[in-house]
């Protein structure tokens, strides 16, 4: 099927306005184009400015039958609205055809967390005799510390941490900024990861990324994602891991021990606490706890 050149224009116009006005990572933005790129394929060569909702509902559920799940085809329609909007506020269409469309409904599904005792053999699983295991170790403490997406660890740079104030900075999601406690533990292992092993591994090379290769250079998504991997196997954790589970746990025991959701909110970087609040199912040991101390036949 041949792509309508106008469709495509418009989705170039409309990826460029939101890169421009919120900063999105380049990983939204390649979302925002596949899905578009994916309507307009559907529409057969009519033009996105002719769409109507009886084509959003017909997409959506073409995309159902074809296996695609409620959060995925929610994600769709988030895309598709946001899109038609910007062509009102544009005045190239009168009306926006998502206008009344609903989303999906969502089941509630609860991120997969650690309890601290596995968090703790994940943490103690890197062979800190070797340079190598000593930066692992302190990319584990920090993301455990710091409850950071993974894309903001790796990313990390010198300038970002501070070690006599313990304290990291982190542009997050749309250019946001946020000050992050390190803590004890984090501080003491990036000092030992920072005064021996990094020039280790970079040998001759500069780089301003904190985290580095044994190539000498920057630490990479992926790369991470395999080395949680093994060092999952090490400490052997059954369940399936990824870095992301460390962000939850950090969240999940946080309130375990006390901490409020609004705080939590702003050092996960959450810009809505709907999006916080789901770690409160999660935090059942905290609300036990509250139960028992405070209900009359606790």
């Amino acid at each position: 099927m041949v792509a309508n050149q106008e469709n495509l224009d418009l989705i170039d116009l409309f990826i460029d306005a939101v890169w421009l006005e919120a900063g999105l990572a380049k990983n939204t933005l390649s979302a925002y184009r596949s899905d578009l790129q994916r309507f307009d394929v559907f529409l057969q060569n009519k033009p996105f400015l002719h769409a109507t909702p009886a084509d959003i509902h017909r997409f959506l559920a073409t995309l159902m039958a074809a296996g695609n799940k409620a959060s995925s085809s929610a994600r769709v329609l988030s895309t598709l609205r946001r899109f038609f909007r910007y062509q009102v506020r544009q005045n190239t269409m009168v009306e926006d055809p998502c206008r009344d469309i609903s989303a999906p409904k969502l089941g509630r599904n609860l991120p997969k967390t650690l309890s601290e005792e596995q968090v703790e053999s994940l943490l103690d699983a890197p062979d800190t005799e070797s340079s190598l295991g000593i930066r692992d170790r302190a990319m584990l403490e920090t993301l455990y510390a710091t409850g950071l997406r993974v894309s903001e660890l790796v990313q990390l740079t010198l300038m970002e941490l501070n070690l006599d104030m313990g304290l990291v900075r982190i542009v997050g999601k749309g250019n946001k900024e946020r000050l992050v406690p390190l803590g004890d533990e984090a501080v003491s292992t990036l000092k030992s990861y920072l005064d021996s092993s990094r020039s280790d591994l970079l040998k001759d090379k500069v780089s301003d990324a904190l985290f580095v290769t044994s190539r000498g250079n920057g630490m990479t998504r992926q790369a991470f994602w395999y080395l949680i991997k093994k060092y999952a196997l090490i400490a052997g954790i059954g369940s399936a891991l990824s870095p992301h589970t460390l962000r939850h746990a950090f969240a999940t025991h946080l309130l375990n021990h006390g901490a409020d959701l609004r705080s939590v909110q702003m050092l996960l970087g959450h810009s809505d606490l709907s999006t916080t609040q789901i770690y409160t199912h999660v935090a059942k040991e905290r609300l036990q706890s509250i139960h028992q101390i405070h209900h009359p036949r606790g």
